[in-house]
């Protein structure tokens, strides 16, 4: 009876090892499709927000199902990239006040730890660079789903958000203490490799 009961949980761990691992891999962001988004939210003086995004960024995310802590994400932005549906507005967001793209035409990415709060859910931290300064941030991230895709490949999907301080990345605009942070969105589809 006992060796039955061993075999079976044996049986039991090996397919759900087998079912996790299906999901691992190397995914590339679907930068192609348009199947990815990096926007903000900043509060334009207290009066009212201003919403907008990037264009240009690309990325990937390893994600090992067995051992989510070993996954890892890289992310590079082209922030001239920045699209807030004003042109006159970008093209200030470009300049020395704000991004400073002529000098840091890249913002990046780079995971240094995962953190699992459940099943779904994690704190992914690790350096953003903005402006040439890095510091550590933490994304809040939830996994959306993952699953066949109806052209034969495999894709999962993430959804993270974070707030910075304009400050902490040399961005030197004081537009008054409603404008001090702005939050970052970034919802990611991935294609495994």
């Amino acid at each position: 009876m006992k060796k039955q009961l061993l075999a079976s949980a044996i049986s039991v761990a090996m397919i759900a090892g087998a079912h996790a691992s299906e999901h691992s891999g190397t995914y590339a962001f679907d930068e192609k499709d348009s199947h990815q988004f990096v926007m903000f939210k900043i509060s334009h003086l207290g009066y009212s927000w201003l919403y907008g995004g990037f264009n240009d960024f690309d990325g990937e995310f390893v994600y090992d199902a067995e051992n989510p802590e070993n996954s890892t994400v890289n992310v590079t932005i082209d922030t001239a990239s920045v699209d807030s549906n004003h042109g006159e507005r970008d093209k200030h967001l470009r300049s020395e006040d704000f991004l400073f793209v002529d000098d840091f035409p890249q913002a990046t990415f780079k995971s240094t730890s995962v953190k699992l709060d459940d099943e779904d859910e994690a704190e992914i931290t690790g350096d953003f660079t903005l402006r040439g300064v890095t510091k550590e941030i933490t994304l809040d991230v939830e996994m959306l789903g993952h699953g066949k895709d109806p052209w034969g490949g495999y894709r999962m999907g993430f959804e993270a958000e974070t707030e910075l301080k304009l400050a902490d990345f040399g961005i030197p605009t004081d537009l008054g203490k409603a404008s001090e942070t702005v939050e970052i969105i970034i919802s990611v589809e991935g294609i495994r490799q």
